[in-house]
């Protein structure tokens, strides 16, 4: 029994529009509690809504991508895309009684369609999924794999349909012109014997992970492939440098990998977090450092000699240097860098800190003259934490993808800084620590998960931060 790829794509398609209607009739049903003469007064419209929210759901599917790579696609990623699909179908379904101006299908017939529709869904595409789970663990419903290719791309392709078993793949073996005597009984020849192993076995796929120098091998490959009517995928092995996060664009006849995903390159997601900085910012100046800095700027003046402000130079997006402030929280004059001319990081129990300093740094009020930053443009409110030009210097070589850090605009807070990771860093190895989480930032970034490192940063200026010092 084998369903293939797009019998599957159309039966799940319908089996959800088919709930989708289902639980249309059944919020009116519940919410027009069987009055019937009021069923057939709204039927034409409850038609419209139906007609128009199966459309919607079809097509904002596919922007989302609920059907996208179901084999490879564990549970929770599914019922988050349909989660997402169903918020856009109440969206839909209010527009749609607003211009027709229905008064009798209310607000809580949008809540109970969103709860019915959501419920029915998930048990729906769990049902689904261990149905299919079953026929696979029988033997059924599996798509047959050949790997051409027993190199470590190969082998690491291997693994992970061996640890997912969920995918749906089983692997027949493995073509190479270096024979592999450790690959437990797989080896099934030379890429030469690919013509006797397809006219022999049963092989929905080919999966070629030859390195990129064997251009010829690859082209006999697919050849042969396309004399069976056998399908070929093609793993490149540029792949080592591609992260989880990539984009694959067509520029004209020319297919081009992005190696990483950068939401914040796009113009209208950049504007979106620059008018939250502005807006959030000019709130703050007006409601809370009005009062807040005088004080503050009192506090040090009266407790150490030398300025209120510090200024710093450091890095921002693209490389470029700016002037960054904070409250001074250590003695006047003091030099950043060693003899060494390495940069002198604080410590705990620093002994260049002052007693008011302490106090600020312990609670992250030093940082607040950033938002002045943030108002001339050098600086968001969340991103990874800019670095003094001498940290950048010593670092940018040592620690792998210090400078991706640069696409985008630092911040005063960042996804780092939440998760501890601030403070000194004694070793490059808790610096990679600290870009590794600056890369994640950038490569997941969201407008929700900017407002939860916001929350975080709050909730650690209460309750204070060990690692600030």
């Amino acid at each position: 029994m084998q369903i293939y790829r797009t019998s599957l794509y159309l039966f799940r398609i319908t089996l959800d529009i088919i709930v989708l209607v289902l639980s249309i009739i059944l919020s009116a049903y519940i919410t027009l509690k069987v009055n019937l003469n009021m069923a057939f007064a709204i039927n034409a419209r409850l038609l419209l809504l139906i007609l128009v929210l199966s459309v919607t759901w079809y097509f904002s599917a596919k922007v989302i991508g609920v059907y996208d790579e179901f084999h490879s696609r564990d549970f929770i990623t599914e019922l988050i895309l349909t989660i997402k699909n169903i918020f856009v179908q109440s969206i839909a379904a209010m527009m749609v009684l607003f211009l027709v101006k229905e008064d009798t299908l209310s607000r809580y017939f949008i809540f109970m369609f969103t709860l019915i529709l959501l419920v029915a869904l998930t048990y729906e595409k769990y049902i689904l999924r261990r149905v299919l789970i079953f026929l696979r663990g029988k033997g059924r419903n599996l798509r047959s794999l050949l790997i051409i290719g027993a190199g470590e791309v190969g082998r690491n392709f291997l693994d992970t349909v061996l640890q997912n078993p969920h995918f749906g793949y089983k692997v027949l073996g493995f073509l190479d012109d270096e024979k592999k005597p450790n690959l437990n009984g797989q080896y099934l020849g030379k890429i030469s014997d690919l013509e006797k192993v397809l006219s022999t076995n049963l092989v929905d796929n080919v999966i070629v992970a030859l390195p990129n120098y064997a251009t010829d091998k690859v082209e006999d490959v697919v050849r042969t492939c396309e004399m069976h009517t056998t399908r070929v995928k093609i793993i490149p092995d540029y792949f080592k440098f591609i992260s989880n996060r990539y984009d694959i664009t067509m520029f004209g006849p020319f297919p081009l990998i992005a190696v990483r995903d950068d939401r914040l390159n796009e113009l209208h997601w950049r504007m979106l977090k620059r008018s939250f900085d502005v807006v959030f910012t000019l709130l703050l100046f007006i409601l809370v450092f009005s009062w807040l800095w005088p004080l503050l700027g009192f506090a040090i003046k009266i407790t150490s000699p030398g300025p209120v402000f510090f200024k710093q130079e450091r890095w921002g997006r693209n490389n470029e240097k700016f002037i960054t402030y904070k409250f001074r929280s250590m003695k006047a004059g003091i030099k950043e860098v060693d003899e060494n001319g390495k940069f002198k990081q604080a410590t705990k129990d620093d002994p260049r800190v002052t007693k008011i300093g302490r106090f600020l740094r312990r609670t992250n009020l030093d940082e607040l003259p950033q938002f002045w930053n943030v108002l001339k443009g050098d600086m968001s409110i969340v991103g990874p934490r800019p670095h003094p030009t001498p940290l950048n210097l010593e670092s940018k070589n040592k620690v792998r993808l210090y400078m991706f850090r640069h696409l985008v605009k630092p911040g005063i807070t960042g996804w780092a800084q939440v998760n501890g990771l601030r403070g000194e860093t004694s070793d490059m190895s808790l610096m990679q620590q600290r870009i590794d989480f600056d890369v994640w930032y950038i490569e997941n970034w969201t407008f929700m998960f900017d407002m939860q490192i916001i929350s975080s940063t709050l909730w650690k200026m209460i309750k204070g931060d060990p690692q600030a010092y």
